[in-house]
């Protein structure tokens, strides 16, 4: 197995309880993958990772096997938008603009949602119209059924959050097949009901963490895989701690990255231009602990929304109602990501303030983390697809090359790029391979 996060290592458990031996070679030097729990002010925080909600049986079937419950969301109250200037509150998942603003998100929610349904989530190649879709970006799409500014922005926020990356970067192809596979916009967008409905008090890496514990000395950690030789009698895995002979190997991390081995003999041309085209968004987190969740005590939701940046949007993740209160904002890595450590502290804490009041700026503690910047397999939260790639690349995306199996979220066609689609995918590359065993 090559990963441990959560793919990989639902993988080898599936496995291992077949009665098959797994060995487990992870880069990093913990387990997890793209979910890491970090602390601010001694709570946990989700650098990675974060939410689960209705439909995503696959891990939360993971997390009570583990015994690691679930908490709701916060969000109760009203939400906050940072629009044009000024700040408004409002209710419900879409803000409400102007009335114009209304009907056109309407119209292109009604639009895009129609265009999603008809992707066949397995094969969306085979879509009709496939290929036009895949040529277009989404900012293409929404410049040719005329979206209004207002809506234009609101779906850069959808954008930036979902595959860390602007309209214009990622295919209108991949942008309806991830909302079809997430069951649509609302459930995708929503916390009630929705894919933010809930959280790990502790963090989803303890999910990682409680798996990889099962798994013992099957999982070897700082040890980066930098070849994989096909032979006869299956493969030889080279990593940075020794060498594995095994009959298959489940490659388990973002297509990107499958670029950083040397597969010998070299794998079919498609594979590695596949890799080439399948790069990782960019996308950053900050939090900021306080005494309590004072917004609340203002009849504020924690949730908040802004077209000025860097913090795009907030949730409440406090761990109880008497503090302390903890807000969560993604950030548009593209200008915060490159400034020192101060000057971003400065710019979220400044964010939080122009939502929720100065009380923000006066945290019991502050912390951030920069997927992009990161030495080992940087990038997240997900892959975002541009134009053209999957019509010409997407069918390789996880088809075995002989005892090379594929695994992690972007494979996945339930809920690809969540945690959920991590686990259904670590369940199909070893069933794949229990297959052949």
């Amino acid at each position: 197995m090559v990963g441990a996060g959560f793919a990989g290592l639902t993988a080898a458990r599936e496995l291992t309880r077949q009665g098959h031996d797994v060995l487990v070679f992870e880069g990093r030097d913990r387990v997890g993958g793209r979910s890491f729990t970090g602390s601010v002010a001694g709570v946990p925080a989700d650098m990675g990772g974060t939410f689960v909600g209705p439909t995503q049986d696959a891990v939360l079937a993971l997390a009570a096997e583990l015994q690691i419950p679930t908490t709701p969301t916060h969000h109760a109250g009203k939400n906050v938008i940072q629009w044009r200037g000024r700040a408004r509150s409002y209710r419900g998942t879409i803000p409400k603009l102007s009335l114009i603003g209304l009907l056109d998100i309407g119209r292109l929610r009604w639009q895009f949602d129609r265009i999603a349904r008809s992707i066949p989530v397995s094969t969306p190649w085979d879509a009709r119209g496939a290929r036009q879709l895949d040529e277009l970006s989404l900012g293409d799409w929404l410049r040719s059924v005329r979206a209004g500014a207002s809506s234009r922005d609101l779906l850069a926020i959808v954008a930036r959050v979902t595959w860390g990356c602007e309209p214009a970067d990622v295919s209108m192809l991949h942008a309806a097949r991830y909302t079809h596979a997430a069951g649509g916009l609302d459930r995708l967008l929503d916390v009630e009901n929705g894919a933010q409905q809930d959280r790990f008090l502790g963090g989803t890496q303890q999910i990682a963490e409680a798996a990889a514990a099962e798994l013992g000395t099957r999982v070897v950690l700082n040890a980066p895989v930098r070849r994989i030789e096909r032979h006869g009698a299956g493969v030889t895995i080279t990593s940075d701690r020794g060498q594995a002979e095994a009959g298959y190997v489940i490659v388990a991390i973002p297509p990107a990255h499958r670029a950083s081995i040397e597969f010998a003999p070299p794998l079919p041309a498609e594979y590695a231009e596949l890799a080439k085209h399948w790069p990782q968004g960019r996308l950053s987190k900050a939090y900021a602990a306080y005494p309590t969740p004072f917004w609340r005590a203002n009849g504020f939701s924690g949730q908040a929304l802004s077209d000025e940046g860097p913090v795009f949007i907030t949730f409440d993740v406090s761990p109880d109602a008497d503090g302390p209160g903890v807000l969560l904002g993604f950030v548009d890595a593209r200008a915060f990501d490159s400034l020192p450590a101060e000057q971003r502290r400065r710019d979220a804490l400044r964010c939080f303030a122009s939502f929720f009041g100065a009380d923000a700026l006066e945290p019991l503690g502050y912390v951030d983390h920069r997927w992009g910047t990161e030495g080992f397999a940087p990038g997240g939260p997900t892959a975002a697809v541009p134009p053209g790639s999957w019509t010409r690349f997407g069918p390789w995306l996880r088809e075995p090359v002989g005892p090379i199996h594929w695994a992690g979220t972007e494979t996945a066609d339930e809920w690809t790029g969540f945690l959920d689609g991590a686990v259904r995918s670590g369940q199909r590359a070893a069933a794949e391979v229990a297959a052949q065993l």
